[in-house]
């Protein structure tokens, strides 16, 4: 079989960049399957994503090697990833389970590639679903005075896992700035998006007796910032005066859950790459 990697770069924006790194890969024997880049003249910074195949025996050292003269050259940021590798991911859900179950039934049916190492929940809730699925379970009881432990105890779990993603599945406890800063870029969430905004018990019935024509999901990067954080993948689903408080959670369920899923989908797939407060997104 074809060993397959992904390499994600980044640059200011200079000429032959695309030609130099075509250059190095294929001097090595490298199959490029796919190829995506952006440049944002905002910034001038270059992004590129590209999938290559190996017919030959090929490490991620020799591969990161090869693509080393044109780093240097450019002054480039770059990540070489095994493609083949199974990533590894910790889903941390509170009461409500919907999107939670979404990830396992799409890790179940083949089209989420990863391992769930750990759920984790400040209920006991979901222990079951985590008992059936053969996935060990972690009930954090958070409280004002051991939070701060709590976290440690999450980044022990993360680092002794080798979590490659931690998954806000409707996980309703809020990160510390510290825990949300040395985790930036390994967390994703998800949380409705209103127009106008609803915040605290119940947004969706809120929603619903302003009269909300729209509703909606985002899945982003947890940052200090609460809900502020870059942005990954969005939908919204149009609602109607015909539909009841009940058919707006279970439409925002619906969206919420495939949301999250893409979401983490391209993450695992380093088709996502920061850019400031922003994504580049490769679909």
């Amino acid at each position: 079989m074809p060993q397959s990697y992904t390499i994600t770069l980044s640059c200011d924006d200079q000429p032959g960049i695309v030609a130099a790194v075509a250059t190095e890969l294929s001097a090595l024997g490298a199959n490029i399957t796919e190829s995506n880049q952006f440049w944002d003249r905002l910034s001038n910074r270059f992004f590129m994503r590209i999938a290559v195949e190996f017919r030959q025996p090929t490490t991620k050292e020799q591969v990161e090697h090869a693509v080393k003269p044109v780093l240097d050259r450019f002054g480039m940021k770059a990540d070489v990833v095994d493609a083949g590798r199974k990533l590894k991911i910790i889903i941390m859900v509170s009461r409500f389970d919907h999107a939670m179950l979404h990830l396992l039934y799409q890790i179940r049916v083949g089209w989420l590639q990863v391992e769930v190492v750990a759920i984790v929940s400040n209920h006991e809730d979901s222990r079951r679903t985590a008992e059936i699925e053969g996935i060990p379970y972690h009930v954090f009881n958070i409280t004002k005075d051991n939070k701060a432990e709590k976290e440690k105890v999450l980044l022990d779990l993360v680092r002794e896992t080798e979590a490659d993603l931690v998954v806000l599945a409707r996980y309703m406890q809020v990160f510390s700035d510290n825990l949300s800063t040395r985790l930036f870029g390994k967390v994703i969430n998800i949380h409705h998006s209103f127009l106008p905004s609803f915040k605290g018990a119940k947004p969706y019935h809120q929603a619903f007796e302003r009269g909300v024509k729209l509703i909606g999901a985002t899945a982003h990067y947890v940052t200090p910032d609460l809900d502020e954080g870059p942005i990954i993948e969005q939908e919204t689903e149009r609602v109607t005066h015909t539909m009841t408080a009940d058919d707006f959670v279970a439409t925002g369920r619906d969206i919420e859950s495939r949301v999250l899923a893409r979401a983490v989908k391209m993450h695992l797939e380093r088709r996502v790459m920061l850019n400031g407060h922003k994504t580049i997104v490769f679909a």
